[in-house]
């Protein structure tokens, strides 16, 4: 470093711009940790139990509902703000602040949260009894429990002491019904449809060919197997339909803490606690509970409730399809420019593009990918390989392929720009071993120089996963949905179903955060999606690099 001298000492020159550097990492730093460590607060702060309180308001209070001065919820928020108080309100003191009540019970209030000024609650209490109950429709009902009417027309207060443990016993058999008539519907019935269809496609091939299907054997086959099927699917139905009616056998009834009594069947309850009577380890235990379920069920009411499993799966097989498409191409294109292609105009042209590539706005590329994947080639596949089934497109619509090729188009210059500095790594003189011993040129690259710039490629690979796994509008318009009822890998041949529309995690994101009907209930879910999309872009990554740097352990010595 150069000197300088001031007062007869030496002073290195630059060291100022040396602390001004690391100040400005640390400070990206601290706002790259700052980020995470809100989103972890807050994703995983939906799963911890907060305490339900009952609320006294002041007489004549402006936060008064249904008639009445009390009101119960958990506290979402709280919040400083100055705040217009009424007269009764002024009186109760307190400071300028507002509680973001979640009142539960969508069905009765119209609306699950309110804001509350703190200085209106004349007396805040926690009863024991305060029970939350996870329903499959309306949100959460929260509440004081009355009594069970059990399927076999018995009743039991509350005031049992077995009352908790009928409840569960109930709750769990509503469960394993919903489980079982999500099992006819989504494998049996589904199964069924699916053949159903195919038979129809069959039967319209005989009718487009002029084949009479009245009195051959194989016309007679295929109204015999419909029948069949039908029958099937009337046996199906049928037991799915005496199941729901089973659900609705047992009744839950509750007052609410503004003294009004509902009831609902408990085939609609998927889980209930009593948050206020719990230590340490009940809350623990809840919030495993809640954790798995929000891993792997499926959203309820428009995304605000219930988990993301499909919106997980989805992310991971595109990002996987995105992968798959996008390494062979980038290697591929990456391997001529550097070892075949003769360095000119032409080829710093080629580089210049694909380098102006990497910086395209994505949505430029979901139109594209719309244009030249969905309509020409998608459009193009259905006319010649399912014009049975036309005008209903089956490439030519969007779906996990189309998104998977679109985002891998994207993602394809930093896959090339990663292994061609790989490639370039590689010392001279190891291509020139391998050449003297015989070798050809291609088998030089294919067994020498690819292997000891694998770890660069991987490089490469680990960039382009995470963009691919985080981006959303392109995907916007070429095949995601803000509920896909069927996964893209299931039990219906031929297994994987490239042409399926599916959830992903960024989309359900934007489509909580800006499309939701209720913001306050997605908020949280906001949080907890970004969490669970951080996690599974990290452990892509990792796994990516894991294998990177066993490649290159492996090929330290051998390679060079």
């Amino acid at each position: 470093m150069p000197h300088h001298t001031i007062n007869g000492k030496a002073k290195p020159v630059g060291e100022k711009w040396v602390w001004l550097t690391s100040m400005g990492l640390a400070i990206g730093v601290m706002m790259v940790v700052t980020l995470l460590a809100l989103i972890i607060r807050n994703g995983l702060s939906v799963f911890w139990p907060k305490p339900v309180i009952r609320i006294e308001l002041a007489e004549g209070s402006r936060f008064a509902m249904r008639g009445t001065n009390v009101l119960g919820g958990m506290v979402a928020d709280i919040r400083t703000k100055i705040v217009q108080r009424s007269e009764a309100d002024r009186g109760a003191g307190g400071e300028d602040q507002e509680w973001h009540l979640f009142l539960g019970n969508k069905d009765v209030y119209g609306a699950g949260f309110r804001y509350i000024d703190l200085s209106a609650a004349k007396h805040v209490s926690r009863p024991p009894r305060a029970m939350i109950v996870e329903r499959m429709e309306y949100g959460h009902a929260i509440g004081l429990p009355v009594e069970l009417k059990r399927a076999d027309g018995s009743v039991v207060p509350a005031s049992d002491p077995a009352f908790d443990r009928y409840l569960q016993e109930e709750v769990d058999v509503v469960n394993a019904h919903r489980k079982e008539i999500r099992r006819i519907e989504r494998i049996e019935i589904g199964r069924i449809n699916h053949e159903l269809e195919q038979l129809r496609i069959r039967e319209k091939q005989w009718a487009a060919s002029g084949a009479d299907t009245g009195d051959n054997p194989d016309g007679l086959a295929l109204r015999e197997r419909r029948q069949t099927l039908q029958s099937e699917y009337e046996r199906h139905a049928a037991a799915a339909a005496r199941l729901r009616a089973e659900q609705e056998a047992s009744r839950f009834t509750y007052t609410l803490f503004t003294g009004e009594t509902h009831a609902f069947p408990v085939g609609h309850m998927v889980y209930f606690f009593y948050p206020n009577r719990m230590d340490f380890l009940d809350k623990l235990g809840h919030f495993a509970h809640g954790l798995w379920s929000f891993v792997s069920t499926e959203p309820r009411e428009a995304n605000t409730e219930g988990g993301i499993f499909p919106a997980i799966f989805g992310t991971f097989v595109m990002t996987l399809l995105m992968s798959i498409a996008v390494t062979p191409f980038g290697v591929l294109a990456a391997i001529y420019l550097r070892e075949y292609a003769k360095q000119g105009l032409f080829v710093r042209m080629v580089r210049i593009s694909v380098n102006n590539l990497a910086g395209v706005p994505s949505i430029v590329f979901g139109v594209f990918g719309l244009g030249f994947f969905v309509y020409f080639v998608g459009g193009s596949i259905d006319r010649l390989f399912f014009a049975d089934v036309l005008p209903t497109p089956t490439f030519g619509t969007g779906g996990i392929m189309w998104a998977a090729l679109t985002l891998a188009l994207m993602t394809v210059p930093v896959v090339i720009v990663a292994t061609e500095e790989s490639l370039a790594a590689v010392p001279r003189g190891v291509r020139e071993g391998s050449l003297a011993l015989g070798a050809s040129k291609w088998q030089t690259i294919f067994r020498v120089v690819l292997p000891a710039s694998a770890p660069g490629i991987l490089t490469g690979l680990v960039l382009a996963m995470a963009r691919g796994a985080g981006e959303v509008a392109p995907l916007m318009l070429v095949g995601v949905v803000k509920l896909a009822p069927s996964l893209p890998i299931d039990h219906l041949y031929p297994y994987v179903h490239l042409d399926q529309k599916f959830m992903h995690l960024g989309f359900h994101i934007y489509d909580l955060g800006f499309q939701s009907p209720d913001s306050d209930a997605a908020k949280p879910m906001v949080f907890a999606t970004t969490l669970f999309l951080i996690l599974l872009v990290v452990l892509l990554n990792l796994g990516a690099i894991v294998v990177r740097e066993r490649l290159r352990r492996r090929y330290a010595t051998g390679a060079f």
